[in-house]
């Protein structure tokens, strides 16, 4: 590693709009107790690594009734984003974020 610089892979947020107009039903959601974190336009991959904070805010709540269920999957396809990334295997890294974007699309529909 260079003693000066760092090569930096990351995944920034790509939506049509923003958070709040790609995914009403969560933003809203979130926004009733976090949002700041809503205002932020978090990536899915982000929202990910706040999962159990998530689930922890809002225990006893229909968002966590909805997120709960894939809560296994979401943490797995991020450590396994990692990895690829670790390897700069970019190509199945952005695979698997289009699983995480399904499952968000799911969780989506389901809070309507």
């Amino acid at each position: 590693m260079s003693k000066y610089m760092q090569i930096k892979v990351t995944v920034d947020p790509f939506y049509q709009e923003d958070f709040e107009q790609d995914f009403p039903n969560l933003a809203r959601h979130l926004s009733y107790l976090d949002a700041p974190l809503v205002k932020s336009n978090p990536s899915l991959y982000g929202l990910v690594t706040q999962l159990d904070k998530l689930l922890y805010a809002f225990d006893g709540t229909r968002v966590r009734e909805v997120l709960l269920p894939h809560r296994e999957k979401l943490l797995s396809l991020h450590k396994s984003i990692e990895e690829h990334i670790g390897s700069w295997n970019l190509a199945q890294a952005d695979r698997l974020l289009y699983d995480i974007e399904d499952i968000f699309d799911e969780i989506e529909e389901k809070l309507s």
